[in-house]
C-alpha cells in the first residue's frame, strides 16, 4: 500500500508543477473551448501573425486546421501562409535551426505540443507576464518564465509592464461570455499597447484556445465518440448480466 501511495505521488508531480510558474508564481486559470470555432481561428490568425517567424507547428498540417477550424482553403492560403508552403504541408518555419542558435542562444520550440507539455493556465499567463528589465539583453523578463530569451512579440498590443505583473491573482476569460475577471494585470505601465488589459486578455485567450487545440485536435471527437461507447456499455452489461443470471440459476 505504501509503495502504490508513493506511486501515485510520484506521478501527480507534473500536475503539481504546472499548477505553478518556473519560479513558484500561481498561474491565472484558463480553460479552453475546442468547439468556440471563432476563438479558435481569432487565435489561429494570431498565431501566425506573431508567432510562426519563429515558432515552427511541424506535426501539424495547414490543410487539417482550415478544416477543423472551417476556414475556407483559399482564404487560409492567402491570408495565413507565408512561406510559399501548399495547404497540404506541414506548418514548418523558414528560419533555420542553426540561424535560430546564433541569434537566440537556443532555438525556438515547436509549439505543437506546447499546451500538452506546459498546460494551458500556464501559457496564458506566460504571454501575459512580460515585464521591463534592462538587465536582461533584449529589456523585458517574465514573471512566470524567468530570464526568459523571447522578445516581448506582442508588445504593440499589450504595451510593457514597467513592474511584475500580478499573476495568479485571478484574472481569466469566461469562455461563454467573454468577460474578463481581474483583467488589469499590470500596476504601472512603461510603454501602453494598442489594446486594453481586457481586451488583451481576451486575445491570449483566443491564442492560448488555439494552441490547446493544436495539442490535441481530435478531442471532441473522442469525447463525441466516448458517449456511445458509454451507452453501449450500458446496453451490453444489461444482457451480460441476464445471461449471466440465466447459466447460473440452476447453480445451487
Amino acid at each position: 500500500m505504501r509503495k502504490l501511495i508513493v506511486g501515485l505521488f510520484i506521478m501527480c508531480l507534473p500536475a503539481l508543477g504546472l499548477a505553478v510558474g518556473g519560479a513558484g508564481i500561481p498561474l491565472d486559470h484558463m480553460e479552453p473551448d475546442h468547439s468556440n470555432k471563432a476563438s479558435l481561428q481569432r487565435g489561429a490568425a494570431m498565431f501566425t501573425n506573431y508567432c510562426m517567424g519563429c515558432h515552427s507547428m511541424e506535426y501539424a498540417r495547414y490543410k487539417r486546421v482550415a478544416e477543423d477550424l472551417e476556414i475556407p482553403e483559399e482564404l487560409y492560403e492567402d491570408n495565413m501562409i507565408f512561406t510559399g508552403a501548399k495547404i497540404g504541408e506541414l506548418m514548418k518555419i523558414g528560419m533555420g535551426k542553426e540561424e535560430a542558435q546564433a541569434w537566440f542562444g537556443n532555438p525556438p520550440p515547436d509549439l505543437t505540443l506546447e499546451a500538452r507539455l506546459r498546460g494551458e493556465s500556464w501559457i496564458y499567463s506566460y504571454l501575459r507576464g512580460f515585464y521591463q528589465d534592462e538587465s536582461r539583453p533584449l529589456g523585458v523578463n517574465n514573471v512566470v518564465f524567468s530570464n526568459v530569451g523571447m522578445p516581448h512579440v506582442l508588445v504593440d498590443k499589450q504595451g510593457l509592464c514597467a513592474v511584475e505583473p500580478h499573476i495568479g491573482d485571478g484574472a481569466s476569460v469566461d469562455p461563454l461570455s467573454g468577460n474578463v475577471v481581474n483583467g488589469s494585470v499590470c500596476p504601472e505601465w512603461a510603454i501602453e499597447g494598442s489594446m486594453t488589459p481586457g481586451e488583451f486578455d481576451i486575445a491570449m485567450y483566443d491564442l492560448t484556445n488555439f494552441l490547446s487545440y493544436m495539442g490535441d485536435p481530435v478531442k471532441l471527437e473522442r469525447e463525441r465518440l466516448g458517449i456511445f461507447v458509454l451507452i453501449f456499455i450500458a446496453i451490453f452489461f444489461v444482457f451480460a448480466y441476464l445471461l449471466n443470471r440465466e447459466y447460473w440459476k440452476d447453480v445451487h
